[in-house]
């Protein structure tokens, strides 16, 4: 059986900096924090350190990424909060839902028939060690243009197979080299570091990019629970 052809729907300009929150009034009222605005923003769920980094972050600004002969294969430290799962990668489906209007149910075939992207960037991880690391895989944004989110969306949730949560601000979600990532230093992405697909970013912090990615979910008001760390104390923007 052949791949299944994927029509790529593109985000508008209009969309995209809806969406990202580029515009001057969502950069005015991402600021924000005050009673009299709440009933035009929604409930202020954020410190306002938080609110600041999301003014400070350029969603378009590409971070410099680094040449082949400065990768660290071995500087990657495998971690996990629970055991490594066991993942049938011919079974494995992608769960695309919430706030969007063609929510997706996506097999690994259909995900690496879009096109791939590939970058050398540092893995910081908030333990305090780093990695220079190869990663290729989708770019998120193209798996968020299929599903075709509502403009009321204003987060991305992320579910992994180990019973991991994380959740992340769209614009950082749709950031150019914000990866769904199944190759790690050219090969195929191994299971103990989160194949068949994980996040891979220079824009976050290590505990923000989730292993086996299971389930994408768009939303519009950011929930109670913002993520398995972020949830016992750690910040949770985490830009870098």
């Amino acid at each position: 059986m052949g791949l299944i052809h994927i029509r790529r729907p593109q985000l508008t300009r209009r969309q995209f900096l809806h969406l990202s929150g580029i515009s001057s009034v969502s950069l005015l009222l991402g600021g924000c924090g005050t009673p009299a605005l709440e009933d035009l923003v929604g409930t202020v769920s954020q410190p306002l350190n938080q609110k600041l980094e999301k003014l400070i972050f350029n969603p378009q600004k590409l971070v410099p990424e680094f040449s082949p002969n400065e990768i660290q294969p071995e500087a990657l430290i495998v971690n996990s909060f629970r055991s490594t799962p066991i993942i049938d990668v011919d079974k494995y489906r992608l769960i695309v839902d919430g706030e969007v209007n063609h929510p997706l149910n996506m097999s690994m075939a259909e995900i690496q028939n879009l096109p791939l992207t590939s970058m050398i960037i540092r893995h910081i991880c908030v333990e305090g060690w780093a990695a220079i690391v190869q990663w290729g895989g989708v770019q998120l944004r193209e798996i968020i243009a299929l599903a075709q989110p509502k403009e009321n969306v204003q987060y991305v949730y992320f579910k992994s197979a180990d019973g991991y949560y994380e959740s992340w601000d769209i614009a950082s979600a749709l950031h150019p080299q914000t990866l769904l990532a199944y190759e790690k230093n050219g090969e195929s992405l191994p299971i103990d570091n989160g194949a068949p697909l994980r996040l891979a970013a220079p824009i976050k912090l290590g505990y923000k990019q989730s292993k086996w990615v299971t389930q994408i979910t768009l939303a519009s008001h950011l929930s109670i629970f913002k993520g398995y760390w972020e949830d016992q104390g750690y910040e949770w923007f985490a830009g870098i």
